[in-house]
């Protein structure tokens, strides 16, 4: 079989933090020396990469910008290049490419393409949180978003609280930043005062704050101060 290039999956920061703090020195080496990207969102890209620092001027790099417009042929012209070797990297807005985000469908035209596809290590917020949650990290679901309407939502919440209790299984599900608040509200009030509820906040920042408690206990603290901060909510039903 004829070697080909390589799409490099390169997890970028999920807040504002010293690359040190979450990027290995063989990922940010790697990062620092590609010459072409494909990026969910071309200033985030260049913002990671003049953070990490690049062997070349930045705007001597190509950066691909994921929209929702562009389709499978597009991709595949993007990654034409690696069918006569070379390297291109795929990044996120943040976080690890490809895992709750659009990104995936290139590493799918990749596989496609017989193309070798090498997964870096990196942040993810969804792993992290899980990590640090102290509930099922056995058995868990990413559910991404719940309903924006409020009585949907708590619908939502419920029924996967429900499954989390009959397959004793995390729930995680992420939200807008300037909803964070609407959403803590909505847990707390349609969830069962045993199911353990955690809030992860600003991970990998100085800022990072998670916490679990039961729904009934989270009722007699103080709100956190969840506004516009990247947050992950968790929860796990009792039993």
């Amino acid at each position: 079989m004829k070697p080909t290039g390589t799409l490099h999956l390169i997890p970028v920061s999920l807040g504002e933090s010293a690359p040190g703090n979450w990027l290995p020195q063989a990922t940010h080496e790697l990062a620092s020396q590609l010459s072409t990207y494909i990026a969910e969102n071309a200033k985030t890209a260049r913002a990671f990469l003049k953070l990490i620092g690049t062997t070349r001027p930045l705007q001597e790099i190509t950066i691909h910008t994921l929209t929702d417009k562009v389709d499978a042929q597009q991709i595949k012209t993007w990654l034409s290049p690696l069918l006569d070797c070379g390297d291109i990297g795929l990044v996120s807005e943040a976080g690890c490419p490809a895992v709750a985000d659009p990104g995936a469908k290139v590493v799918a035209q990749a596989h496609q393409m017989g193309l070798r596809v090498i997964p870096w290590v990196g942040p993810s917020s969804i792993l992290l949180s899980l990590m640090a949650s102290g509930l099922d990290g056995q058995r868990f679901a990413f559910h991404g978003y719940a309903p924006v309407d409020a009585n949907e939502r708590a619908k939502q919440l419920k029924a996967w609280e429900a499954a989390s209790q009959k397959q004793h299984q995390t729930q995680i599900l992420i939200e807008t930043p300037y909803r964070n608040g609407a959403m803590f509200d909505t847990l707390k009030q349609a969830l069962k005062g045993n199911t353990r509820l955690c809030v992860a906040s600003s991970l990998t920042t100085p800022d990072e704050w998670i916490q679990t408690h039961t729904t009934s206990h989270w009722k007699t603290l103080p709100a956190p101060d969840l506004s516009k901060k990247p947050t992950i909510f968790l929860y796990l039903a009792g039993r």
